[in-house]
């Protein structure tokens, strides 16, 4: 015997089901953008990119030579898969753990009581004389990244992905599942 609820989950709007994959798009930009700029401005001096590094002193010196090395390629990488939608889920989980590091990297430094830049963008940690960090900007910066990140994750793809093109992606959209969205389905009896 299966028991139902006649009462029936209200349908979604269509709105809401067509806007959110164009959400997920725009984040996956978004990211893809400030990642490609970020490992831009770091790879021509891949020393600077080192000693940015180096300056958060969290890491022994031989890793973080590696991280300043290989963070900027890293970021390129990333930013490109978001930009055309392929391995769009795992681009989104190693933006995810990229923030959160940024994040928790950039508070310890603020806690510590070091002043330094934060290298994002290039810049090698040093603060110019007479010029103030500012960590907490940096932090929101890379917490509203983080959430783009756990949009692209979660809603992954989005529009224009390759993922889509080379069957990837799931053949049901994720954005039905949210909702609850039964308009397919034979009523249960």
């Amino acid at each position: 015997m299966l028991v139902t609820s006649e009462k029936q989950a209200p349908p979604r709007s269509r709105t809401t089901r067509s806007t959110l994959p164009w959400v997920t798009t725009a984040s996956r930009f978004v990211l893809a953008g400030v990642l490609i700029v970020a490992g831009w401005g770091k790879i021509g001096t891949p020393v600077l990119s080192v000693q940015s590094v180096k300056a958060y002193e969290l890491l022994p010196d031989s890793l973080a030579a590696v991280v300043g090395y290989g963070l900027p390629i890293l970021e390129i990488v990333i930013g490109v898969l978001l930009v055309v939608g392929l391995l769009t889920r795992v681009a989104g989980v190693i933006t995810v753990s990229l923030m959160l590091a940024f994040v928790i990297g950039i508070a310890s430094v603020w806690a510590r009581g070091l002043r330094i830049d934060c290298g994002c963008f290039g810049g090698g940690g040093r603060l110019g004389p007479g010029v103030e960090p500012d960590y907490l900007i940096d932090i929101l910066r890379d917490s509203g990244l983080f959430v783009l990140g756990v949009v692209v994750t979660w809603f992954a793809p989005g529009r224009l992905a390759l993922d889509s093109a080379l069957g990837l992606a799931p053949e049901r959209e994720p954005y039905d599942d949210i909702a609850g969205d039964d308009e397919d389905e034979e009523p249960r009896e």
